[in-house]
């Protein structure tokens, strides 16, 4: 990786809800190259969007940061005041949401809303500010953008709608887009157009890209290198090509094994996909040892006795697990 943009360092997220703190996210450590596009699965619950939200200041009551750091481009943002992350967001860190209706503010234009980009981040003026939204929505192929950019969000399609919320994300031309799920809420149709656009856009801009998905196949498709979350914490980190031919972790193996594949039923005939039993534990109830012991079927005592740490693999990666492949 030649230039760091974004710096994860053992980064834990807490549930402060009257009761005693637990850890949501634990330990959580990760970089990124400029204009790397690094993809983070797992799911659901397992800690992905938390992570997001952490990165982007965004956390709310009960969770908090409990500790650890988020270094963007050398500057901490744990500890920063929500002033200083509102000066950030949108300027140098971005967030493209699975939903953007709700996401988007339903009382103001969709012109309004990139423009807002430009007056709270470069000073435009009103009309100059305007000009450069119809420059944003023509960049993310928004047809009329003359027209489109006095629409409000339920005047458009859901494909139009994630659209303007690509030009926002990228109106000032970010150091670092987050794209939480940003297909989950699309028509499969138009799914592969939007994630193209995003990257298209991201590398003429040299935009470094955290993508978060449970579709394994778009993560192993686009990704450089992936994370796999389980229960708050990262199990596994590898390069994407290793981790969906050689997984190590047992967890990072059941995901691949079931992932439908062409052909599978002429290879196997009426045999189904294997699953991974059981379900990720709740915060409260993660296990102490290895979080996966309890579903995992290498687990021994060793495994239920301590903390298991990140080991360094020797082609290159870390995995959280004494038994991996």
């Amino acid at each position: 990786m030649t230039d760091t943009i974004l710096d994860i360092r053992d980064l834990s997220i807490g549930l402060y809800d009257g009761h005693a703190p637990a850890m949501a996210v634990e330990g959580v450590n990760f970089s990124i190259g400029r204009g790397e596009v690094f993809g983070l699965v797992g799911e659901s619950g397992c800690g992905k969007s938390l992570c997001a939200l952490a990165l982007a200041g965004l956390l709310k009551p009960p969770m908090a940061a409990a500790g650890g750091q988020i270094l963007l481009e050398g500057r901490d943002l744990v500890g920063c005041s929500q002033q200083e992350m509102r000066g950030l967001r949108g300027n140098k860190i971005s967030m493209i949401f699975q939903e953007p209706m709700t996401a988007l503010n339903p009382l103001m234009t969709v012109g309004d809303q990139i423009g807002e980009m430009f007056v709270l981040h470069r000073g435009l003026g009103a009309h100059a500010a305007r000009m450069k939204a119809i420059e944003a929505l023509e960049q993310v192929q928004v047809s009329s953008p003359e027209r489109r950019v006095s629409a409000y969000p339920h005047q458009l399609s859901g494909g139009m709608r994630q659209r303007v919320m690509i030009a926002i994300a990228l109106a000032c031309d970010p150091a670092l887009l987050i794209a939480d799920e940003p297909t989950t809420a699309l028509d499969v149709t138009i799914q592969a157009e939007i994630v193209e656009l995003v990257l298209e856009l991201c590398r003429a801009k040299g935009t470094a890209v955290m993508m978060i998905s449970h579709d394994l196949g778009l993560i192993a498709r686009i990704c450089n290198r992936v994370a796999v979350m389980y229960a708050g914490q990262i199990v596994e980190e590898r390069g994407a090509t290793e981790i969906f031919t050689a997984p190590a972790h047992p967890y990072t193996c059941g995901l691949v094994d079931a992932l439908p594949r062409l052909g599978r039923r002429l290879e196997h005939g009426q045999k189904p996909l294997t699953e991974i039993g059981g379900v990720v534990p709740a915060i409260r109830d993660f296990p102490q040892a290895c979080r996966f012991a309890p579903r995992c079927p290498r687990a021994t005592a060793e495994c239920r006795a301590a903390p298991i740490p990140m080991i360094e693999l020797a082609e290159g990666g870390r995995v959280r697990c004494l038994h991996h492949v």
